[in-house]
C-alpha cells in the first residue's frame, strides 16, 4: 500500500510539474538500453512459433515437417495412441506416418492455451489442440487433446524432446473423454 501511495505521489507531482522542468527531469533520467536490430526474436517468441509451425506442418498433412520440430536424438513422446511410448525420432515419425496413412482425407488442427516458459537452453510449454480428420469411409472424427513438450535448443534452434499428448479419462465409466471441455 505504501509503494502504491509513492507512486501516486509522484505522478500527481508530474502532472503539476511545468513543461521545461518535465523535460529536464526526463534528460536527466538514464536512458532505456535500445533494443538491438540483430538480437532477433526472444527466446519465448521463438518457441511460440515453433508450436505454430508445428499447426501449419500439421494442416498441410506433411509429416517430414511435422517431424522437423522434433530433436533426432534423445527423443520420448507420450502419445494418445498406443504403445504406451515412442522412443526415438524414427519411432514417432512412423506414427505420423500412420496416423495420416489412416485419416487420408482433410485435416485440421487449432491450437490454444498455448503457454512457454524458458529457462536457458531449456524450455517447456503447454496448449489444447482441436483436431479434426476424415477417415477413409469420409467419417469426420473430432478430439481435443492437452499437449505438454519440453524444448531444447540445439545448435541454436529450439526442438521438441519430450512430449506428452492425452486426453482426460472419466474415472466411473474409464472412458476417454475425446473433447476435453474445461
Amino acid at each position: 500500500m505504501r509503494e502504491l501511495t509513492k507512486l501516486m505521489g509522484a505522478v500527481a507531482l508530474s502532472l503539476t510539474m511545468t513543461g521545461a522542468a518535465l523535460a529536464a527531469e526526463t534528460a536527466a533520467a538514464p536512458a532505456a538500453p535500445a533494443a538491438s536490430p540483430a538480437a532477433g526474436p526472444s527466446d519465448k517468441a521463438q518457441v511460440q512459433a515453433l508450436e505454430r509451425n508445428f499447426i501449419a506442418a500439421f494442416n498441410a498433412r506433411d509429416s517430414k515437417k511435422i517431424m522437423s520440430h522434433y530433436a533426432r536424438e534423445g527423443l520420448f513422446v507420450f502419445d494418445v495412441t498406443p504403445p504406451r511410448q515412442y522412443v526415438g525420432w524414427a519411432s514417432y515419425k512412423k506414427d505420423w506416418d500412420g496416423l495420416l496413412a489412416a485419416f487420408p482425407g482433410p485435416v485440421s488442427i487449432a491450437m490454444s492455451d498455448l503457454s512457454v516458459t524458458v529457462s536457458g537452453d531449456v524450455a517447456y510449454g503447454h496448449n489444447i489442440q482441436d483436431a479434426h480428420f476424415t477417415a477413409k469411409d469420409g467419417s469426420k472424427v473430432e478430439v481435443v487433446v492437452r499437449v505438454l513438450d519440453v524444448y531444447r535448443k540445439i545448435a541454436g534452434k529450439w526442438l521438441i524432446v519430450q512430449e506428452h499428448v492425452s486426453v482426460p479419462v472419466d474415472l466411473d465409466t474409464m472412458k476417454p473423454d475425446p473433447m476435453s471441455k474445461p
